[in-house]
């Protein structure tokens, strides 16, 4: 049992220095806010004492709450530190470093002053987990900065640079980080004797902005309905702080507290801590050493300068990595430089780069025409057409290019890695290394382990995937890997119900109302349907039982493959992006039904969702029974960050939990014997039903579970 304190109370030249120290983050774990506490009312009692410093050690000033706790039943403190803060007689400085988010910034904003280091970060990230800022953020906030700005904060939760944070009046001073405690004892001396106290929770001119503008609240509820359909916390949010402006700060930290605890144990919170947790836990990899030494990757190599090597080529540039961009044809590569140029162009005009950040980038990203000259880099990504004698041709001219410590990578989304690394002199230095569409801005990193992958190399790839900001997970050697090929049954249901009498529209309505940003067929259309067909002929040629879809195969043999040729599931007019119902689909989808021997019929929306999502939560069991993946929650992070899987609703098998393994499995079991062997269902959901397991919390055997 660790007896270190939590809260380091010490005075130095007057001035009561209050040391947050609850590793890794100083979340406000037990205990933290008790030491505040005892602390203020040691200084204030100490008539020695003439100001307070509050300071983070380690590498944050306060990272925000302790997540875990929001589970647990907790008393509430004696006394809430937020409002000790704000009533103390002697001025208190928040001395940031690192991290003021959630709790940790509401804490800063009960503080009369505020100095933080250049490079910290402020924030008030609660709707991220489903939640609003329960410690007066809703309240402090728009009396400091305006409601206007206030909501921008709250509502998205983004995380404000320092810099930025002054500019908006969060932030007093920036200082240099050298000697941040020293400074702020400084600072704290010269405004030791200034008064009155510049209480944040007693300012009202920032205020009258709502009353200038009374329709901001209303334009903020409609400028987020598309994006927080479903979800309350968003609203809520905005309700805070609309309560800020019309009610008095008591009042006001009241309403904020009754919105709070109505988010806190709701389905929403629930879902979005779960989405938290996985996504920290999918880093971690069962009996992989923790002492491995890795080889260090500093320079990149891309081969393929299409679409896909393109972003990929762009998300190390945008993580500071220097990369050499290789395509066999000059023409190929040129463009793929200027889709790039383009890319970040687009960028620039949004305001979310700066021209001097998107040349930085492009420097970074050297065109090369030869393999001689990406030898020398540390690592490569393969990122060629997808056909393994194709890839096969590359890693023979990487193996024989590349110097000998060099780690080899592909980013095929299916394609039999062993294979691939057979045709080389080091297997054991080849791994899959799956992007996703669009690469430079999806996060999802799969790290695909072959039969023959080296533990370094397997710990170098994932680490690779966080230095760049993805989300690394890893994922065995089998057709599809583990997120697309989770994702087949899905798609084979979309197209098997359209050949028993319904309609796109109807499917992509019914997910759209589920949370998707898209309807699955309406991404078909984006992604271009040739590149499924091609799949499909592929699994054939393997599988003769494999069973093609009529209706998509036509559609692409008379030329309808999508957005590209606008004409697809959909219709689509020059130059919009927006699809139309085709009247052209639907008599195909006569046709080929009635070939088939299908007679339409109705169906319920909740038969279309169930039908659709209930097929991968099968095939999400048989990858785990088979050691192609390690945990369902790994699973769920990658339909949330591949997939487009609504986040306020957890995951996939979150949400199976919501409905139950047993009535799952019962269902999967019918439509077994209704429409045959792609619905048997798999014996470690059989086996989860008939104990009443959680589908969440399900660990592969094969990694310890």
């Amino acid at each position: 049992m660790n007896d270190k304190p939590v809260v380091r109370y010490d005075v130095e030249n007057g001035i009561a220095v209050i040391t947050i120290d609850n590793p890794p983050v100083n979340a406000l774990g037990p205990g933290v806010t008790e030491g505040i506490v005892e602390s203020l009312e040691k200084g204030e009692a100490d008539p020695n004492v003439k100001a307070f410093v509050m300071i983070g050690a380690g590498r944050s000033f306060i990272a925000g709450a302790d997540i875990r706790g929001f589970d647990k039943s907790r008393p509430p403190p004696k006394r809430r530190s937020y409002e000790l803060l704000d009533e103390v007689n002697k001025p208190v400085v928040a001395a940031i470093h690192g991290y003021a988010l959630g709790g940790g910034l509401e804490h800063a904003l009960s503080c009369h002053y505020r100095i933080a280091v250049a490079d910290a970060k402020v924030g008030l990230p609660e709707v991220l987990i489903g939640i609003l800022p329960g410690g007066g953020g809703t309240q402090r906030l728009p009396r400091l900065i305006g409601p206007k700005a206030a909501l921008d904060m709250i509502v998205t939760g983004r995380h404000v640079p320092a810099p930025e944070a002054k500019e908006l009046g969060i932030i007093d001073d920036i200082v240099d980080g050298a000697d941040l405690r020293g400074a702020a004892i400084a600072y704290a001396k010269r405004i030791a004797d200034a008064r009155p106290l510049p209480r944040v929770s007693a300012r009202e001119d920032k205020l009258a902005e709502a009353k200038a503008d009374p329709g901001m609240f209303d334009a903020m509820r409609k400028s987020i309905a598309r994006k927080a359909r479903g979800q309350k916390a968003p609203y809520h949010c905005i309700a805070a702080v609309e309560a800020a402006t019309k009610l008095p700060f008591a009042e006001g930290i009241a309403e904020e507290r009754r919105l709070f605890l109505e988010l806190v144990s709701s389905d929403e919170a629930k879902a979005l801590r779960y989405a938290f947790f996985a996504e920290r836990e999918i880093a971690r990899i069962p009996g992989l050493p923790k002492d491995l030494k890795l080889p260090e990757v500093k320079t990149m190599a891309v081969v393929g300068a299409g679409t896909m090597g393109g972003g990929i080529a762009m998300s190390f540039a945008d993580a500071g990595v220097p990369v050499k961009l290789l395509d066999a044809s000059k023409e190929v590569l040129e463009r793929g430089l200027q889709r790039i140029r383009d890319n970040y162009a687009v960028s620039v005009k949004r305001g979310s780069l700066t021209q001097e950040q998107m040349d930085e980038r492009l420097a970074l990203i050297t065109p090369v025409e030869t393999y001689e000259e990406i030898g020398d880099s540390d690592a490569v990504i393969e990122a060629v057409f997808e056909q393994m004698p194709v890839k096969k041709e590359v890693f023979q001219k990487l193996d024989a290019v590349m110097k000998p410590e060099a780690l080899l990578f592909t980013n095929t989304s299916a394609l039999d890695i062993d294979q691939i690394a057979a045709v080389t002199k080091r297997p054991e230095m080849v791994a899959g290394t799956h992007y996703f569409v669009p690469a430079n801005v999806m996060k999802l990193f799969e790290v695909v382990n072959a039969s023959k992958t080296a533990p370094t190399t397997l710990a170098a790839a994932m680490k690779l995937g966080r230095d760049i900001n993805k989300i690394s997970a890893y994922a065995g050697n089998c057709d599809g890997f583990a997120a697309n090929r989770s994702r087949i049954p899905f798609a084979l249901e979309q197209n098997l119900m359209i050949e028993e009498g319904t309609l796109p529209e109807q499917v992509d309505k019914v997910m759209v109302d589920f949370g998707y940003p898209v309807g699955p067929f309406a991404v078909a259309d984006m992604s271009g349907l040739d590149i499924s067909y091609d799949t499909r002929k592929r699994r054939k040629a393997a599988d003769p039982n494999y069973r093609m879809l009529t209706i998509p195969d036509r559609l692409v043999e008379m030329g309808r493959k999508g957005l590209k040729t606008s004409a697809g599931w959909y219709d689509y007019e020059p130059g919009d992006r927006t699809p139309r119902p085709s009247e052209v689909v639907k008599e195909i989808i006569r046709e080929e039904s009635e070939k088939l021997g299908n007679k339409p019929r109705a169906f319920t929306d909740e038969e279309i969702l169930h039908r659709l999502l209930f097929g991968s939560i099968n095939e999400f069991c048989k990858i785990l029974e088979e050691g192609k993946a390690i945990r369902a929650s790994d699973l769920d992070v990658m339909w949330l960050h591949g997939f487009g899987f609504p986040r306020w609703r957890g995951g996939l098998m979150f949400w199976g939990d919501t409905i139950g393994a047993r009535e799952i499995y019962n269902q999967i079991a019918a439509w077994h014997q209704q429409y045959g062997r792609h619905w048997k269902p798999s014996a470690l959901l059989r086996e989860t039903a008939e104990r009443d397991g959680k589908l969440s919390e399900i660990r592969s055997k094969a990694f310890g579970g």
